[in-house]
């Protein structure tokens, strides 16, 4: 058994009640074994905080970390299979670089937990894995595979295919190819369940594409739309009503113009990147003030910075420039701690400090919403994964 006794810190625990005292936390194992005020347990291996704040680790839900590896071309490019608009049978995992730069610069920002996703040139994408950043092998950092399947609506899957002249040109054709491909899941799940109930009846001829599609009509994962216009947030949701399916929306950049309507209909939204240039028409709302307009309607909201279009190590400036803009400065935290363990239904084990958690912490000289502040050391699994030394 392998223990650290943090001590001499500000504990912002992250959770419901926004807990924070002075104490210490002890990790035990890959778990938060105990945390505490007064007099701290004996432990052999004791980490000094020197009055800096520990906080959980920092999620971001929506990223291509390691599927677009740092300071490469097309050699580094895995995002997109831009060569067919369906392909839910790929996964993120098949081509995650776990040794790219990326993964080590987002730790020493603090970030411990991402979802990394197939880009969005098409339609359906693939299949969505929520990581751990430290590890040499993809298949020991995974916490869920597949978290979700990626969809994308509006200007990219127009724009790809639109050069490649062949569907889908307009959102109805992107529309209609989603739809399509549930709708063929769905008789896909029926005449395997026929075959399975009756003997005389045959099984139906293995598809990839369809048996990929399964746990999200099962309600196992969640189905992650790319959607930066009110229109096609509305498109997704109608979609996501039709089949049933766990909607989030991926950046949402007009979803503040609409927020009232969004928080009738209790959908999560991931807000970001916007430290980021206008490059596209539908970009033309997007506004750092975003985020704190989505809270205040009561939207579960996350923030992401869309690494690489952002790199997350600057996670962090994300939420300054949020709170900046009015954002309160615990929502802003809680967008990249508790509230996306909650987005993908892993609210026991990440995203807030108490006993039972994953051992996943960052400990911070100072406020960590303060740009000078740095972190000095960041816990994975209750390893050590950084120390800062300079």
């Amino acid at each position: 058994m392998k223990q650290t006794l943090i001590q001499n810190i500000q504990v912002w625990t992250m959770d419901e009640q926004d807990t924070r005292f002075s104490g210490w936390v002890l990790l035990e194992d890959d778990k938060i074994a105990a945390t505490g005020e007064g007099r701290p347990p004996a432990c052999a291996e004791v980490l000094d905080g020197e009055g800096g704040v520990l906080t959980p680790g920092l999620i971001d839900i929506h990223s291509h970390l390691g599927l677009y590896e740092d300071g490469l071309g097309f050699e580094g490019a895995d995002g997109n299979e831009d060569t067919d608009p369906v392909t839910p049978q790929l996964r993120a995992i098949d081509g995650i670089n776990p040794m790219d730069r990326g993964f080590q610069e987002a730790r020493e920002a603090g970030v411990t937990t991402v979802a990394v996703s197939p880009g969005s040139a098409n339609p359906i994408g693939g299949q969505i894995a929520l990581l751990k950043t430290a590890g040499r092998r993809v298949d020991d950092m995974v916490l869920k595979a597949p978290l979700a399947i990626k969809f994308a609506l509006g200007e990219n899957p127009k724009s790809v295919y639109h050069d490649k002249d062949e569907a889908p040109v307009t959102r109805m054709a992107t529309a209609a190819l989603i739809r399509e491909q549930l709708y063929k899941a769905k008789e896909y799940f029926s005449r395997k369940a026929r075959a399975e109930d009756d003997p005389d009846q045959d099984d139906p001829d293995y598809d990839s594409k369809l048996e990929a599609l399964l746990p999200l009509l099962w309600g196992k994962a969640e189905a992650h739309f790319h959607a930066h216009r009110a229109d096609d947030i509305f498109t997704a949701l109608r979609i996501a009503k039709e089949f049933g399916l766990r909607a989030v929306i991926i950046h949402g950049t007009e979803a503040h113009l609409v927020a009232d309507l969004l928080a009738e209909e209790h959908v999560p939204v991931v807000c970001g990147p916007y430290m980021t240039d206008r490059s596209k028409p539908e970009l033309r709302h997007l506004t750092d003030e975003a985020p704190g307009l989505l809270c205040k309607a009561g939207i579960p909201t996350a923030v992401t910075v869309d690494h690489p279009e952002i790199p997350l190590r600057l996670l962090p400036m994300a939420l300054m420039l949020a709170v900046r803009a009015g954002m309160d400065k615990t929502d802003a935290l809680r967008a990249v701690t508790s509230v996306p363990a909650q987005i993908v239904g892993m609210e026991d084990r990440i995203g807030s400090l108490r006993e039972g958690m994953d051992a996943d912490c960052v400990l911070w000289s100072g406020d960590p919403l303060d740009i000078t502040t740095q972190v000095q050391a960041v816990f994975i699994n209750g390893a050590l994964e950084y120390r800062r030394t300079r």
